[in-house]
């Protein structure tokens, strides 16, 4: 196991199993570092008073906190579990499973290729600080995530099959309204042909256009990250606000909010 990951940082958010619960003293081990030991003093545990603390902790219970102090010498973690709300709780949840089921990917790897399993963990975490990411990168950019791996062809080629199989992408959708307009004779030719060059063939990356009432469209792109969908809703904006500007009329793009992930 690599340094780094031996000890959590200040501020860190942890994931904890409660192993004994004192009247003033909750003590639990952290999952994701070897099963350190750590405490949360009656204090952390919840806001206000606090008659009983086991009305809020009990032995074997997941929870998540956050780290207040670490002393490395002593050994000692101190965590508070009233810092940390319910989203920050829920996505340290979904972050720490996906990890879980990472580790377990990389066995598969490892049994595959021969390669140590504590070998690929750590290079993983070296290069991206976590493992699942690794996973997902590996399908949304295959040759720079390998580059940046520096893979025998072996165990990229595992990786690949690994990810391929067991990793459900998540998706982000943008949208955002063009406003075209032409008075000339040909001017409704002029928008449909505008239309047609906001709709560029980008790999993995829907465009949907939809007619608003003129002189509005929507246009919708759904992509893997936020950045590649950014990229190509502006490429698709500009593509036909350019057609129709050539032609003499006018265009222009007005961006909405974004959505969140489906």
């Amino acid at each position: 196991m690599l340094e780094e990951r031996e000890w959590p940082d200040e501020g860190e958010l942890v994931v904890c199993t409660v192993t004994n619960v004192k009247d003033f003293v909750a003590f639990v081990t952290l999952d994701e570092y070897n099963n350190r030991e750590g405490l949360i003093p009656i204090a952390e545990v919840a806001r206000g008073w606090i008659k009983h603390i086991r009305d809020f902790v009990r032995e074997g219970q997941k929870v998540v906190c956050k780290v207040l102090h670490v002393d490395r010498k002593k050994g000692h973690i101190d965590l508070s579990l009233k810092d940390v709300n319910d989203h920050q709780r829920k996505e340290k949840i979904h972050e720490w499973k996906n990890e879980q089921k990472a580790i377990k990917w990389i066995s598969f790897i490892s049994e595959a290729t021969g390669v140590n399993e504590d070998e690929l963990q750590n290079l993983f975490y070296q290069e991206y600080g976590a493992l699942f990411p690794v996973f997902e990168d590996v399908l949304t950019d295959e040759k720079g995530t390998l580059k940046r791996l520096n893979l025998s062809k072996k165990v990229a080629d595992s990786l690949i099959q690994v990810a391929g199989e067991n990793v459900k992408l998540q998706k982000v959708t943008i949208t955002g309204n063009l406003i075209l307009t032409s008075t000339k004779p040909d001017g409704v030719n002029v928008i449909r042909r505008a239309l047609r060059s906001a709709q560029p063939n980008v790999e993995d990356v829907d465009i949907e256009l939809v007619y608003v009432g003129a002189p509005k469209y929507r246009v919708k792109v759904t992509a893997h990250d936020y950045k590649t969908a950014e990229k190509a809703i502006d490429k698709a904006a500009k593509a036909a606000i350019g057609v129709v500007e050539r032609a003499g009329g006018t265009g222009e793009f007005v961006r909405k909010q974004r959505s969140g992930k489906n």
